[in-house]
């Protein structure tokens, strides 16, 4: 008795399964950032700041929010660290500009409330050929549309070669 309905569950469970189309893929592949590549991003978000005479800090992450590459200028506080990587988080999450959702989750218990997430202006999500690839955070400016500018700036520096990959 017992192995008649391990069987039927066993047969349930295969007929539940959704079939595979013919031709598709059981690999996908995934377009990753490479460490050259957000190194030379940070460096041009952190340089367009200096510009201005202002000290950030950058973050660039990977498509899963894991960071890459982690810059503090002399002398920006060690908080922008923290808020930079927020915010890069953040936006690689949405898939979008933080500053495009900084009211977006204002009621309480929204998903604005969860830990790690930042929704101020600075977080910049970095695509390749149409796929998102990770993104940039920089905080330390007056505002974060500075902040804001200089992470496009530093998205800006290999737009060329995101714009060219052989995805």
């Amino acid at each position: 008795m017992r192995k008649l309905s391990l069987a039927a569950a066993a047969a349930a469970a295969t007929f539940a399964m959704p079939l595979m189309a013919a031709g598709e893929p059981v690999v996908i592949k995934i377009p990753r950032l490479t460490v050259e590549a957000a190194g030379k991003l940070a460096h041009a978000a952190m340089e367009s700041c200096r510009k201005q005479g202002i000290q950030i800090g950058v973050t660039v992450v990977d498509r899963s929010g894991d960071p890459m590459v982690v810059l503090r200028d002399t002398l920006a506080p060690r908080i922008t660290l923290e808020v930079s990587r927020q915010k890069a988080y953040t936006a690689v999450n949405f898939n979008a500009a933080t500053s495009a959702m900084a009211n977006r989750f204002t009621q309480p218990f929204s998903v604005g409330k969860v830990d790690g997430l930042v929704f101020s202006a600075g977080g910049v999500p970095i695509e390749a050929a149409g796929n998102i690839v990770g993104a940039v955070g920089v905080s330390g400016a007056a505002t974060g549309e500075q902040d804001e500018a200089c992470a496009m700036d530093g998205v800006g520096a290999i737009q060329f070669e995101l714009e060219t990959a052989g995805i």
